[in-house]
């Protein structure tokens, strides 16, 4: 009698948890947000004036709010060292708005001061999951690998646990919800730190208010001419100068 208690007790415990799992409609999740400072900034004769002024990390927490299969995405708060404005100001204008119904997306961005906001069709990113696994804020997550902008790997950690398809900034796209996301190219982590189910503000869950919206090819091509004379007639320098304009684009679109 005692093993058949056991085994049931097993069974019901099984049955509860997942049906509890199903349960999660709307969340906020907290991400943060690591890049490494030292790295990202290159080198040159600006970088190399102020790097040893600056923390070896840049470090910022972004909120991911979802109910009814929508989300947004935004800056909450930076982390305890002081940064200077040149370096956050932008991603604190930062806002992300997913509509997984209709496969659309709003997405306000600071371009050297200049909000522009992008309404498109959600990026379609072509995923291959693996078998590695990670516990993430208290989450079973399996790990998925990406490419984007061509030859930029993304490595995400996912968890079907929570329903919802997204993740940071516009990375999703995989059966659950992104967690953890590394861009070795770009230097960054997000991993979410926390999940909370209560006192979800659903009011803020809403696109971006814009007199006039743009497609992504538009602040892609508004970038490009803003970085085009980033140039240097010293070939060493110049090859640091096109990676940082990659990058500066790469953050951009995403």
């Amino acid at each position: 009698m005692k093993i058949k208690a056991y085994f049931l007790a097993i069974i019901l415990f099984a049955f509860v948890e997942v049906h509890a799992q199903q349960f999660i409609s709307k969340a906020v999740i907290e991400y943060e947000v690591k890049a490494n400072i030292q790295k990202t900034m290159g080198s040159g004769t600006f970088a190399d004036l102020i790097k040893d002024k600056l923390p070896e990390f840049k470090i910022g927490y972004f909120n991911f709010t979802f109910a009814d299969n929508k989300s947004v995405y935004k800056f909450d708060h930076w982390g305890d060292k002081k940064l200077p404005s040149f370096l956050t100001s932008d991603e604190e204008d930062n806002v992300w708005y997913f509509d997984y119904n209709s496969g659309k997306y709003d997405m306000q961005k600071s371009v050297y001061g200049n909000e522009i906001n992008v309404e498109d069709t959600m990026p379609k990113l072509k995923w291959k999951i693996t078998n590695d696994n990670r516990v993430i804020a208290g989450f079973n997550c399996r790990k998925a690998v990406a490419v984007i902008f061509d030859s930029v790997y993304v490595f995400a950690f996912y968890t079907d646990e929570i329903l919802v398809p997204g993740g940071p900034c516009s990375i999703q796209g995989l059966p659950g919800m992104i967690l953890g996301v590394t861009i070795p190219r770009l230097y960054t982590s997000w991993i979410a730190t926390k999940v909370m189910v209560n006192g979800v503000d659903e009011s803020i869950i809403k696109p971006v208010s814009a007199k006039k919206h743009y497609d992504l090819k538009f602040l892609e091509a508004t970038i490009r001419d803003r970085t085009k004379d980033w140039y240097s007639d010293d070939a060493a320098e110049n090859k640091e100068i096109k990676q940082q304009k990659d990058r500066y684009l790469w953050e951009s679109l995403l």
